[in-house]
């Protein structure tokens, strides 16, 4: 008959740090192999909206801009067709959301309209703060002039129709296109 094997705080330990070392080590090669994967779906889809919100075309330059207020930067892809200069994508964000933060890419044209927006990031609630995705809510800011349109919601003595049950969603919209607009104004749509 085999002995019976004692269970000692030793043996407790022993056990214990194996299985924390081999769990360790199946999550950092998880991590190493969904890593690039991650990455090249994050690149794919930035790309898909730089395409959506500016015309088309042939070359784009991304810098670095100061922010108007703050001490951050939003990223510029500034896009040429021929060498002239066609639009230029705002990466922005605002903090303001329902549920925190909310990042968009916001399309100039030359003359400081906006061509189009698409959301790149939120956390707000399905089914309501999700709708800023939709055409009904994002197209009404499409070819506005942001210096003459107030980008308030009508609730705050503003021009945008807000998403209904959402007004902060709505807000925290109205706020990263108002931080990517100021930006794209000082900074001369990054031509400077």
């Amino acid at each position: 008959m085999a002995a019976k094997t004692e269970s000692t705080f030793i043996n407790m330990v022993v056990v214990l740090t194996v299985v924390t070392a081999l769990a360790g080590l199946a999550l950092g090669s998880v991590y190493n192999l969904t890593k690039e994967p991650i990455e090249i779906a994050k690149q794919e889809k930035l790309n898909k909206a730089i395409e959506a919100v500016l015309p088309a075309f042939d070359n784009i330059q991304e810098i670095k801009v100061k922010e108007a207020q703050g001490s951050d930067s939003l990223q510029f892809y500034i896009a040429t067709k021929d060498s002239i200069v066609i639009g230029t994508a705002v990466e922005t964000y605002t903090m303001k959301g329902f549920s925190g933060l909310v990042k968009l890419m916001v399309g100039f044209l030359p003359d400081g309209s906006i061509q189009n927006i698409s959301v790149l990031e939120h956390k707000e609630t399905p089914g309501l703060g999700t709708k800023m995705s939709t055409p009904k809510f994002k197209d009404q800011f499409m070819g506005i002039q942001p210096a003459t349109f107030n980008l308030k919601v009508k609730k705050d003595k503003g021009d945008v129709d807000a998403i209904t049950a959402a007004t902060i969603s709505s807000r925290a919209f109205c706020d990263a296109v108002q931080r990517a607009y100021d930006t794209f104004e000082k900074n001369k749509g990054g031509n400077e």
